[in-house]
């Protein structure tokens, strides 16, 4: 009879887990990645899948697994299936979003937060682990400017890391908010008309509202410091309470920095909150060349860093950095004994001397919490932070000899030049042959869709000042100049083709007025 504690499956169950913790076991996964790295940093194979979600889908429509299957099957399956019909990120034709093909160094890494499994939330289940974070904090904070009372926490990302910012600048703006709410009148979130989403997301979460986010103009695509100026200034004469400026360091859109230092003239003059959204470009601070334009960022009180952007490690690996710790500790004022221990007396008077090694889930919006501090250490040991700077520089200088050449090939016109490694640019062969802007708007949209089908390469598009256009981001160090003139040779043919398909279908105008949908970024 089987004992009550036992299930009659247990044995094989604990039998597959022993085989499974093999070296033998894991060298089969750690094949199967390798394999990946190599054929696509290759250029091997299509960037992305030409299966549809649909078909996708289909593939994976199945019964629930009710008994498990041998180890080897598994493996072909994610290699046909799930590594088979994945975006190839480490392709150098791959020009698309903001994911990077993560260092190879940080791709192993990741086993071991995999394996070592330590929620860093609390300091007793991650011994080591909180102490690795709280150095990768300090690390980040210091280039950043803030100070020796600055602090921080990993996140998800950017959007994480933004909202847990403007919940602190809620909470210094209203001190009672935990206990009465923002009230009928919250303050208003100041920020540039090409802020990432994540604040007025923010602002919907907190229930400050869509209605109070004020929206500043831009100038060449960036804030316009005297256009804020004024807007600060009409918010005061009116009586309206800001709870934040929201300047951006590297937009989504363009790749573009505020000129930080003017936005903290700007909010030092009256007190307000800058929040600096450096997701993408706050890892300029690392960079030889690119530094500068992160000027003023040391005078903001909250900065969002996305790691797993420009310093290329995998997802997920953000930051958010205070330049008073105690900011972020009061956005997540709770009391959870059973969890969180304020020191005894010596420990803190022994805290004042010393970098602290604190509960993190204390300023944190998340409980369970990966040890994604590890992967940042790891590339930071291996590879020191003026080689990941030098990454930096590599990438935006390939942006750069980008917009060369798309400044002199005829058909396509570059509509910025690049602060970093982002470009965006308009195919604009037809214009001679009688396209108006509002055909070419669908072009880019169209001849996008089938560049991107084919599987020579993949990019994205946008709108920027009310006209659709293309976008690159070079996030793969191994994309070179021959990768650059592939990607333009083969925009230009699907241009070509697109616009010949439409001519012969008699569809070679839009309506005056459609709307122009952006891609999400």
């Amino acid at each position: 009879m089987t004992p009550p504690d036992r299930h009659p499956d247990a044995p094989a169950v604990l039998a597959a887990l022993d085989a499974d913790a093999s070296a033998a076991a894991g060298h089969q996964f750690v094949e199967l990645a390798a394999a990946y790295l190599a054929a696509a940093s290759a250029g091997e194979g299509a960037v992305a899948p030409a299966l549809g979600p649909a078909e996708l889908a289909a593939r994976f429509r199945e019964p629930l697994p009710r008994g498990g299957r041998p180890l080897a099957e598994v493996l072909d399956r994610l290699a046909g299936d799930v590594v088979g019909e994945a975006n190839r990120l480490y392709h150098p034709m791959a020009m698309g979003h903001q994911v990077s093909p993560p260092l190879p160094v940080a791709i192993w890494a990741e086993m071991l937060v995999a394996a070592l499994n330590q929620s860093v939330a609390v300091s007793e289940m991650s011994p080591s682990g909180t102490a690795v974070e709280g150095a990768v904090v300090h690390w980040m904070a210091e280039l950043a400017g803030f100070g020796p009372r600055a602090g921080g926490t990993l996140t998800s990302g950017g959007t994480e890391a933004t909202f847990a910012a403007l919940l602190a600048a809620r909470s210094r703006a209203i001190p009672d908010v935990w206990t009465d709410g923002v009230g009928a009148e919250p303050p208003v979130l100041v920020c540039g008309e090409h802020a990432h989403y994540a604040v007025s997301r923010a602002a919907g979460e907190m229930g400050i509202g869509l209605r109070n986010v004020v929206t500043v103009p831009s100038r060449d695509h960036r804030m316009d410091a005297e256009a804020l100026e004024r807007t600060l200034a009409e918010l005061d004469a009116s009586g309206r309470a800001v709870m934040a400026v929201v300047a951006t360091a590297g937009s989504t859109a363009t790749g573009a920095f505020d000129d930080l230092a003017a936005v903290a003239d700007a909010c030092g003059r009256r007190g307000h909150w800058l929040h600096v959204d450096g997701a993408h470009g706050a890892s300029a601070l690392l960079s030889a060349g690119h530094r500068g334009r992160l000027r003023g960022v040391e005078r903001a009180h909250s900065l969002a860093w996305d790691p797993h952007k420009m310093l290329l490690l995998p997802l997920a690996a953000g930051v958010v950095l205070v330049r008073e710790e105690r900011w972020l500790e009061a956005a997540f004022a709770q009391k959870a004994p059973y969890l969180f221990h304020a020191p005894a007396q010596h420990e803190a008077e022994e805290f004042d001397a010393a970098p602290r090694v604190w509960d993190q889930g204390i300023r944190s919006f998340q409980c369970s919490r990966r040890f994604d501090a590890l992967k940042v250490w790891v590339a930071l040991q291996r590879h020191g932070a003026d080689g990941l700077g030098a990454l930096f520089d590599h990438l935006c200088a390939t942006a750069a000899r980008l917009h060369a050449r798309l400044a002199a090939h005829p058909a396509f016109e570059p509509l910025h030049a690049p602060e970093s490694n982002i470009l965006c640019f308009r195919w604009t062969g037809a214009r001679d042959d009688g396209a108006d802007d509002a055909a070419l708007d669908a072009l880019q949209h169209a001849l996008r869709a089938r560049y991107n089908r084919s599987g020579a390469g993949w990019i994205t598009a946008t709108v920027l000042d009310g006209r659709r256009v293309l976008r690159v981001t070079v996030m793969n160090p191994r994309t070179g100049d021959a990768h650059l003139e592939a990607l333009l040779a083969g925009l230009d043919a699907a241009g070509r083709a697109e616009w010949a398909a439409r001519r012969a279908a008699g569809a070679t105008s839009t309506p005056a007025g459609a709307a122009v949908a952006p891609d999400m970024p």
